[in-house]
């Protein structure tokens, strides 16, 4: 008995990441199928949502990096950080995604921390700030330590002398502190 559930837990941690990745992607390929539901020829077409959101985001895209429209697209995004409340939720996507993605990339050092001297204990995080003149404290820098299963972390100033700089792609840093370091480095 002690061999059946041992196979049953090993074919579990097979199938689960696999079943649980396929239904996620299915699950989003569906809502934009039917927040798309457009019909051609009284035919329903699969996809169709999914092409024409790749289609409009390119074309976004293609259009805001026109020299014509940028004017407008300052003037729209002065509009949203004026904006109570809507700055607030503004500001703070735009500052997640431009961290992730995009030119200014914030989270590409990462870096190990020593915490606590007496105990060695270290964390792993980025760095996003190597100086804190802003408030007069230039001997610290900020580090953002993501959480392990979650989508959020905590910014700690930490002083520079306590800061390693690690040599490693930054997108295998953060899979291996998400996955609270049971991805391989």
């Amino acid at each position: 008995m002690s061999r059946f559930f041992n196979y049953f837990l090993n074919g579990f941690l097979v199938v689960a990441p696999i079943s649980l990745t396929v239904y996620i992607l299915f699950a989003i390929f569906n809502w934009l199928d039917h927040t798309f539901d457009l019909e051609l020829y009284g035919h329903h077409i699969p996809g169709l949502g999914l092409i024409i959101i790749i289609g409009l985001v390119t074309a976004i895209g293609f259009i805001a990096k026109s020299f014509m429209v940028r004017p407008f697209l300052v003037l729209a995004e002065r509009i949203l950080h004026r904006t109570p409340l809507v700055s607030i939720i503004y500001s703070s996507l735009r500052d997640l995604f431009d961290a992730f993605v995009g030119d200014n990339q914030k989270f590409n050092q990462p870096v190990l921390v020593l915490m606590n001297k007496a105990t060695q204990c270290y964390k792993m995080g980025f760095v996003t700030q190597t100086s804190m003149t802003a408030i007069h404290r230039e001997t610290l820098m900020a580090v953002y330590f993501p959480h392990s299963y979650n989508f959020s972390g905590e910014l700690v100033l930490v002083p520079s002398d306590n800061v390693t700089y690690l040599d490693l792609p930054s997108s295998d840093v953060m899979k291996f502190i998400v996955s609270g370091g049971v991805a391989r480095l």
